[in-house]
């Protein structure tokens, strides 16, 4: 059973998400929240699998409760929602800690597949859009950070335990590869391409595939497109 925690400021929109969940035989709402100071509150008390999380709230917004609940290191994921799919909150929500972010305008199913794939561990912001979204909004990145200085990947304490091979794959991913497509393109078997993104992911203390996209643009392996 997938718990989730719903926090939006509008009622009608709480109340559609409940209905949508609760019809679910693997899902359950533990409880709503109107603002981030609530959500982050209602967070440490029902610890839920997956927090749903609105960006625009009164008070405390849903970027600084993104950032306060994934400090605790506990095992809940956040799955940021937002209004258009190049919000600029939303690349500010995943730097924040987000497992990922989903469009208010997405379809049920999607809705439902993106909580899945979160809970179970997953992102659930497709390659393709993870790098145009950063590409976009990669004048976000703190004034001095390795993409707007780039100098050597070395000095990254991050990267330091990763191998040659792993740090390969920590730039592809960054570069918006797919499984599959690093498979075919670095001639592994896609079962190797899994171990070594999961040690890649392990080594860097990224908590899935969108931080280690982030990562690879922070440190400088992947550069902004132009």
């Amino acid at each position: 059973m997938t718990t989730v925690l719903i926090a939006d400021d509008q009622p009608l929109q709480r109340f559609g998400f409940r209905m949508l969940l609760e019809s679910q035989d693997d899902m359950t709402v533990l409880g709503e929240a109107t603002n981030g100071a609530e959500a982050t509150r209602l967070t440490a008390e029902l610890h839920p699998d997956v927090v749903l999380m609105d960006i625009r709230m009164p008070g405390l917004d849903g970027i600084e409760a993104t950032r306060r609940i994934v400090a605790t290191g506990a095992r809940t994921r956040v799955l940021i929602l937002t209004t258009f799919d190049l919000d600029e909150y939303a690349y500010a929500g995943l730097r924040a800690g987000a497992s990922g972010f989903l469009v208010k305008d997405a379809q049920p199913e999607e809705l439902l597949s993106g909580i899945r794939a979160v809970a179970s561990g997953d992102a659930v912001v497709a390659p393709s859009l993870t790098r145009r979204l950063l590409d976009t909004y990669a004048h976000h990145l703190p004034t001095g950070a390795p993409t707007d200085n780039p100098g050597p990947a070395d000095d990254a304490p991050r990267l330091a335990s990763l191998t040659d091979r792993e740090r390969e794959i920590l730039t592809v991913i960054g570069q918006g590869w797919t499984n599959t497509e690093i498979a075919i393109r670095l001639h592994l078997a896609e079962s190797t391409v899994k171990t070594h993104v999961g040690r890649v992911l392990a080594k860097t203390g990224c908590r899935d595939r969108v931080q280690a996209v982030i990562l690879a643009y922070d440190t400088g392996l992947v550069k902004p497109a132009p």
